[in-house]
């Protein structure tokens, strides 16, 4: 199977890239490394999910909010990649969960994408990850998530 095929098969169509809502870029390049910046669980119209990990939201609602995140940075690959088989490696991931004080599972929240990354990239898509516990993310979003990816010329 493909990676289009995959993304079919486990997401649908990838939607327009949510636009930057600050001073950066979505994407930069260095030689054959992309930096994507920061996603947030975004959907066409807003925000889909809002809160805490450990008080507005459970464990479930912030692995969906991980995997949406996923889905625009994917989005994000897409649009300056146009072919997303460019992709040789996945190589690190940042997870920051937005976390009540008592809340110690953010691995658990982490694997909403992780999970995604490899039924998409399959083997290129297991990647080195760091979840941590954040006071506050932008906009009262329980997750944000930044990837740095490895890409053939």
């Amino acid at each position: 199977m493909t990676i289009p095929e995959r993304i079919a098969r486990h997401i649908g169509p990838l939607p327009t890239p949510p636009k930057p809502i600050a001073m950066f870029v979505p994407v930069t390049q260095s030689g054959n490394i992309l930096h994507i910046s920061g996603q947030g669980p975004n959907i066409e119209n807003g925000v889909q999910y809002r809160g805490k990990l450990g008080a507005e939201c459970d464990i479930q609602t912030g692995y969906n909010a991980a995997r949406l995140c996923g889905v625009n940075l994917l989005a994000h690959l897409k649009a300056y990649l146009d072919d997303l088989d460019r992709v040789e490696k996945l190589l690190k991931a940042t997870v920051y969960v937005a976390s009540a004080d008592d809340f110690y599972d953010q691995p658990l929240v982490a694997n909403g994408f992780s999970e995604l990354m490899v039924q998409i990239f399959e083997e290129k898509g297991y990647h080195a990850r760091c979840a941590v516990g954040m006071a506050s993310l932008p906009g009262n979003i329980p997750v944000e998530i930044d990837l740095v990816v490895q890409v053939r010329a």
